[in-house]
């Protein structure tokens, strides 16, 4: 058997039906295997970089192993940051590379480079991965195979990538005698005891608490315990502040849904966090987009419980000044089934006057308030709004970065049965497009992309692949007419000098309706609020790729936001408590404005 037919093989075994692959010299046999192999094909995205991330949101979706192929040197470092998405997420994907011949490798020459396009990727990439390889043996692949893949899905999950030497691939092999990796299992009942007593200690926390939030944070999904998150809360009625990583977790609770907090959060989020007297965040690695800086004056005065599988994320609190009182090393998955067959067995109040005050903030500083409606102009929060409005009930809904993706995570109201994501960590411009490429092979089902004019022509080339496959997806082109995210930095801290971020500092876009229509791509326009509806239903209801340019104007900003560099809270004394009902500002939050400007 050929080594690049049990590659092939092995990918089925594990249930993956689609691998995302650019064809190069040295990845060719690996590819020509997957073409000739039985319930498995490859999708050709342009760019290897689209490719990556077209894996790992086949990934997210799929709740499997994502897998993309490219071949060595440039191929291969064009993996990097879809990579970086994956490893910052901790989204299970296998990354195989395709290497020069064993007898071109430059060895301990001293030389840059023997073989054609010879890159040392596994050296590159061991830092963004949980395990990298080098095949140099063909007796070692399935060893190798298999313990790159326990260890994408085990723990927290990640990223791997495997590098196989293009004569390697072309080897004849025996299936049988290959070695097998042999996982060491771990006896989860050791940590159970201590376990128990931290979920004890933590209803203990809840019963005395009158001002309780909760974190929901994506490593619940990663543990398969949405279902268990979403019990919880039918058992007990408890703020729950997600994170970007979440938002689609509290569809099927509304009343629970309080909004997103952090440095682009909603005002009454960051408020309901911030007027704690406890908080307990579940699968969150709350970094400091969520937090603020320094983390000292996060939930300045709350009980802290933190939970999560990756020691050094919680370790990371005493190093950085971040006081909490329970720190939990456990997959979310167990904590809460305990937690919620402990909390079955109290009584609990319903916080209504902590849930009167949420309420009391959340119509104050409405993200979106009626006066925008009546605005001529397309106005981000009012389309946002509205598209959480007519969006589908099971639609999957893939943002990019910037504006985009602060406005979306601000207005929109989540229904039962969404999938929403976005590269969260990495947050490259350019991802949603190949990730809604990614979502799409991964359901069969359509797909909404929301990205920014920047973000569209990081990875422009795959309108052909969309187009190549008739792909259902909407493209909402969020056009700000330049890097609004960056602009609104540069008038904060450089006096609104806006070198390299608009079209008088450098920025050229093309026309996008008429781009996706060179595609033979439909394409749309929406520049006023009043064609919103129109437009969306119209776009809903095909069944083919579509292009609507959202023609924003480039004023348009994200408000709320935190400065970069400023605390979500300032320097003053925290409020007595019988003052709490009264007078609590977060001046940070620029809580002086009813809503958006």
């Amino acid at each position: 058997m050929k080594l690049s037919d049990y590659v092939a093989q092995f990918l089925v075994e594990q249930k993956v039906k689609h691998v995302f692959a650019v064809a190069g010299g040295a990845c060719l046999h690996l590819i020509d295997s997957i073409a000739e192999t039985e319930g498995i094909e490859y999708i050709c995205p342009h760019h290897e970089q689209a490719g990556a991330m077209a894996a790992e949101a086949y990934a997210r979706i799929s709740n499997n192993l994502g897998v993309a192929i490219a071949t060595s040197g440039p191929g291969a470092t064009n993996l990097i940051t879809g990579i970086c998405c994956a490893y910052y997420d901790s989204i299970p994907v296998l990354y195989i590379s395709g290497q020069v011949s064993t007898f071109r490798f430059r060895g301990t020459t001293g030389v840059r480079q023997l073989g054609f396009q010879e890159t040392d990727i596994v050296e590159m990439c061991k830092s963004i991965t949980k395990y990298a390889v080098l095949v140099s043996d063909p007796k070692r692949i399935r060893y190798e195979l298999e313990k790159a893949v326990h260890l994408a899905k085990t723990g927290r999950p990640g990223p791997v990538l495997v590098d196989i030497p293009d004569n390697l691939q072309r080897e004849d092999i025996d299936p049988d005698k290959l070695e097998a990796f042999k996982p060491e299992i771990k006896d989860r009942n050791k940590s159970l005891p201590i376990l128990k007593e931290q979920v004890a200690r933590t209803i203990e926390l809840l019963k005395a608490a009158s001002r309780p939030v909760v974190v929901y944070g994506l490593g619940i999904r990663l543990a398969n315990a949405v279902h268990l998150a979403a019990e919880l809360l039918n058992e007990i009625n408890l703020p729950v502040t997600p994170t970007w990583g979440a938002v689609d977790m509290l569809g099927a609770h509304p009343k629970n849904f309080v909004g997103t907090f952090g440095i682009h959060g909603t005002r009454y989020g960051n408020f309901a966090i911030q007027n704690a007297d406890l908080v307990i965040s579940i699968g969150s690695r709350l970094d400091t987009h969520e937090t603020g800086s320094p983390l000292s004056t996060f939930a300045r005065e709350a009980k802290k419980v933190v939970v999560d599988i990756d020691p050094a994320e919680l370790g990371k609190f005493e190093v950085f000044g971040m006081p909490t009182d329970l720190l939990i090393e456990a997959d979310a998955n167990d904590f809460l089934s305990l937690l919620v067959a402990g909390i079955k067995k109290e009584t609990f109040g319903d916080y209504k006057d902590w849930w009167l005050k949420i309420r009391s903030w959340q119509d104050k500083f409405s993200i979106c308030p009626p006066q925008l409606f009546t605005k001529k102009m397309l106005d981000p929060y009012v389309f946002m709004k509205r598209m959480s409005q007519l969006a589908g009930d099971t639609e999957t809904i893939v943002i990019d970065t910037g504006c985009a993706v602060a406005w979306f995570m601000q207005a929109f109201e989540p229904k039962p049965g969404q999938r929403i994501f976005s590269d969260l960590n990495n947050t490259a411009m350019g991802y949603a497009l190949p990730a809604a490429i990614g979502a799409y092979f991964a359901s069969g089902k359509p797909v909404t992309c929301i990205i920014g004019d920047g973000g569209l022509m990081m990875n422009v080339q795959e309108l052909s692949t969309i187009a190549k496959h008739n792909i259902p997806i909407k493209i909402f082109v969020v056009n700000n007419h330049g890097y609004s995210m960056i602009q609104q930095t540069q008038e904060q801290w450089l006096g609104g000098r806006l070198h390299a971020s608009s079209d008088q500092g450098g920025l050229a876009f093309p026309n996008f309706v008429e781009l996706a229509e060179a595609h033979g791509i439909k394409g749309l326009r929406i520049s006023t609020n009043a064609e919103i509806d129109e437009n969306f239903k119209t776009v809903f209801a095909l069944n083919a790729p579509v292009l609507i340019d959202v023609d924003i104007e480039s004023t348009e900003r994200v408000i709320p936001q935190c400065k970069y560099g400023r605390p979500i809270e300032d320097s003053e004394p925290l409020i007595k408590r019988a003052d709490f009902f009264e007078a609590m500002i977060v001046k940070a939050m620029d809580a002086s404005s009813d809503g958006p400007a």
